[in-house]
């Protein structure tokens, strides 16, 4: 008699304590993830009826994202934000998505931002000059500040638009986010319709949004074609068939960009100048480069490669604070990833936050220490042991411009200002769709 090959199920937390996974899943995202590497590389969480299979090893990362990305469409937590954000470039499949990508694609192509260079520059000397007038006085929140920045770098490198008169997309996206992640702890249970507050704020803010881009899609009017995302979407969602269909898919592919295009750099500026102000070496050595290599001038593109060390604070910061923290995944067929089985219909996550972490391949991995950037430090670091952006086919269109944006704010900044956190002041992580700093940043600007 054959007996059937026993099936390999990665270790995980007993049963009993399912009860304080799903309170940790609600209150405690990053909490649960680092007590699931605890227990090794490969990781099976049962909460209730949900299995998730949890991967913390590059080669994992390599295969689910990029060996093997077909059988892994989007998972836990953005499949279920579909309900909250629609079929735009974040949350759609298959055909639709790579659609998507093909019309996005070009807006980010290198010799593009590198053109746009300017407009970063000259978004980041208003930024400069906001901060400078609160010097001596009250805090300003550098959460507030660097999404009001984010958002007027989107507006004109990416839509040839001004979005400084549209103050409620900042709020808007809260209550988007905030029903994104409801969408994911309920499992999608609750119907929309159900008047719970939050889920009230979400269609408020729903209905703003679309509005904007209603706008946003007026005033361009019969301006002729340009090669920015706005110009390219209209000519994209003018060739459906039904006028409907493209209205809203207009408005979902624009409310991503929106979201994806501001929030995940506008949350990296706020941790950088939180840990930079935690290490004033740091912040030291950034002002010094900056002095040296900018003088009093703007940046340009030629000078991204000089501000060098600036570039590693940065990477730095996305390691122990990745915009993206979690890449969940739905497996479309059975498949053995790690010598585990995976049944098909199983959720499969990848956490950033917890690979940039993982001891085997980051010394002394709590530290903040940018100098684990320098090239001759990293040449041995498996590719997939960072992952900020993720990886594979659905690797971040926008990372390109998101490190320019971010290296070109943090250098203008450093040379000109110094930013001091409140004191008491306590700094939470907030692990939504980006991981952003819950509930703002205060600090005090002094001048140089």
């Amino acid at each position: 008699m054959t007996l059937a090959p026993t099936r390999r199920v990665p270790p995980g937390p007993p049963a009993r304590k399912a009860p304080g996974l799903l309170w940790k899943l609600v209150r405690d995202r990053l909490g649960l993830m680092s007590s699931a590497a605890a227990y090794g590389d490969a990781v099976r969480i049962a909460i209730g009826p949900k299995v998730l299979y949890f991967f913390n090893h590059p080669d994992h990362a390599k295969y689910v994202l990029a060996d093997n990305p077909t059988n892994y469409h989007k998972g836990v937590g953005l499949a279920q934000a579909k309900r909250a954000l629609g079929d735009g470039l974040l949350t759609s499949e298959g055909d639709l998505w790579r659609k998507q990508r093909k019309v996005i694609q070009p807006v980010f192509q290198a010799k593009r931002i590198a053109q746009q260079a300017g407009i970063v520059a000259e978004e980041a000397a208003g930024l400069v000059a906001r901060l400078r007038a609160h010097a001596g006085g009250e805090p300003v929140d550098v959460v507030r500040e660097m999404t009001g920045l984010t958002l007027g770098v989107l507006g004109r490198t990416l839509l040839d638009a001004d979005l400084g008169g549209f103050r409620e997309i900042g709020p808007s996206f809260e209550a988007m986010q905030d029903q994104a992640m409801f969408e994911m702890v309920s499992m999608s249970m609750v119907p929309m319709w159900v008047p719970l507050p939050h889920q009230l704020r979400f269609r408020r803010a729903r209905r703003e949004l679309q509005r904007i881009v209603d706008e946003l899609v007026r005033r361009r009017g019969d301006r002729p074609a340009a090669d920015d995302a706005l110009s390219r979407l209209i000519d994209s969602t003018s060739r459906e068939g039904d006028p409907k269909v493209g209205r809203q898919r207009m408005r979902d592919e624009m409310i991503t960009l929106l979201l994806a295009g501001h929030e995940t750099t506008a949350s990296t500026l706020s941790w950088t100048f939180y840990l930079a102000d935690r290490h004033p070496e740091v912040w030291e050595r950034l002002h010094a480069e900056a002095t040296e290599v900018l003088g009093d001038r703007l940046p340009t593109y030629e000078d991204l490669h000089r501000l060098r060390y600036t570039a590693m604070v940065v990477e730095e910061v996305i390691r122990l604070y990745p915009p993206v923290w979690m890449l969940s995944r739905l497996a479309q067929e059975p498949d053995v990833v790690g010598g585990y089985d995976i049944p098909a219909g199983s959720d499969v996550l990848i956490c950033p936050y917890t690979l940039h972490r993982h001891p085997a391949f980051w010394d002394q991995p709590e530290r903040f220490d940018p100098e684990r950037f320098d090239h001759a430090r990293a040449v041995d670091r498996p590719r997939y042991a960072y992952i900020p952006f993720g990886a594979g086919p659905r690797f971040c269109v926008g990372n390109n411009l998101g490190m320019l944006e971010a290296t070109f704010v943090v250098a203008m900044v450093a040379r000109e200002l110094r930013l001091t956190k409140v004191p008491g002041y306590a700094v939470v992580p907030e692990p939504m769709l980006s991981l952003r700093v819950r509930g703002g940043l205060p600090m005090s600007i002094s001048a140089r």
